[in-house]
């Protein structure tokens, strides 16, 4: 089966350029484009949407809002794909349960590989746009970590260097489900929502 996308852009001639580009993929199926966020929430509270690709700036509401509501009310996991890489869009929308975040000068290619990454449970952040939310995370709060036992550090490094769960069991010789587990632990140890959390939480550390 198909991963099934929506699209979300207020630039009509992007949103079907990237319906046009991801259709030719046999992986992926786009169900629905949208121009605004509260359309892109309304469709993935009423159909079975795998990835939602959404803009951070749209009218009615924007993507960063939306991904929060989106996250909350339904299964589908986001994707942000834009062209601003401001400090405060990066930190809201990562806050927000966000997945993976791209900008549009990426290729093809890598957006249809980010839409796979994350379907099969991993997050994808562009190197600059990581680097630079690192470099300008809030220095009054300093990251923790030995909060952590020494298995659950070791899980902590490999989520960072962006290993998937099954490249984890295989790295520390250990069952998928006991990595599921020491993710869980972590993610309570740090009140955090999802991987791409803890991979910015430990590189705060260092």
């Amino acid at each position: 089966m198909p991963i099934r996308v929506l699209i979300a852009d207020d630039d009509s001639l992007i949103r079907e350029s990237l319906k046009i580009i991801l259709d030719m993929d046999n992986e992926i199926e786009v169900i629905s484009c949208v121009e605004n966020g509260q359309e892109a929430i309304n469709i993935c509270n009423s159909s079975n949407i795998d990835i939602a690709l959404l803009d951070i700036r749209m009218p009615v509401m924007n993507g960063v809002n939306a991904t929060k509501q989106i996250v909350d009310n339904s299964t589908t996991q986001v994707l942000i794909l834009t062209t601003f890489d401001e400090d405060e869009y990066i930190r809201e929308a990562i806050k927000n349960g966000a997945k993976g975040y791209l900008l549009k000068n990426n290729t093809p290619d890598k957006i249809k590989s980010a839409i796979k990454t994350i379907y099969s449970g991993n997050s994808v952040i562009q190197g600059n746009v990581l680097d630079k939310l690192r470099d300008n995370i809030n220095t009054e709060s300093h990251a923790d970590i030995k909060m952590f036992t020494e298995r659950e550090l070791d899980v902590v490094k490999a989520i960072s260097e962006g290993l998937s769960n099954k490249e984890i069991a295989g790295k520390l010789f250990i069952s998928q489900g006991t990595v599921k587990n020491y993710i869980t632990s972590i993610l309570n140890k740090t009140n955090l929502k999802h991987r791409t959390q803890i991979a910015i939480y430990y590189l705060k550390s260092k």
